[in-house]
């Protein structure tokens, strides 16, 4: 009887388990930034768009990237480089922005300027209903 009871224990161990590693892979990394960037700029890769439409083109369901300010920044500057039509969506204390890529910014959505203390979740997405390697670059230095 001790056997047959431990034969139905081990594969709900075994699901739990799966459960909660597939959990921890789904975590979306955080920069922490303070006045001092270590590396500048910081430079992050992934993929744009996703599946979820939204009035800043497609994009995931979680977060490309999430940031976490330390301190007040006079300046920080976040650009996008990717192929297609990319956007950058923030969504943080100060409210949600979309940045769409034009002509001034070569095609590249970047916004700067001051950054409050607070937790931002970055969301690359994409107006063309595709999906593309981005680069996501993070600066304090202005051009």
């Amino acid at each position: 009887m001790k056997t047959l009871r431990l034969l139905t224990l081990v594969p709900a161990a075994l699901a739990m388990s799966l459960v909660f590693n597939q959990v921890s892979f789904a975590e979306t990394p955080i920069i922490l930034i303070d006045k001092n960037l270590q590396t500048d700029p910081t430079i992050v890769n992934g993929t744009s768009g996703g599946n979820v439409k939204s009035n800043c083109g497609d994009i995931t369901t979680a977060p490309n990237q999430v940031i976490k300010v330390k301190e007040p920044l006079p300046y920080l500057r976040l650009t996008v480089e990717s192929q297609g039509k990319p956007t950058l969506l923030i969504d943080g204390p100060g409210g949600r922005f979309c940045v769409m890529a034009d002509n001034y910014s070569g095609n590249k959505p970047e916004q700067s300027g001051f950054w409050q203390v607070g937790q931002y979740s970055i969301y690359i997405g994409d107006l063309s209903q595709q999906q593309y390697p981005y680069t996501l670059s993070i600066s304090q230095q202005k051009k």
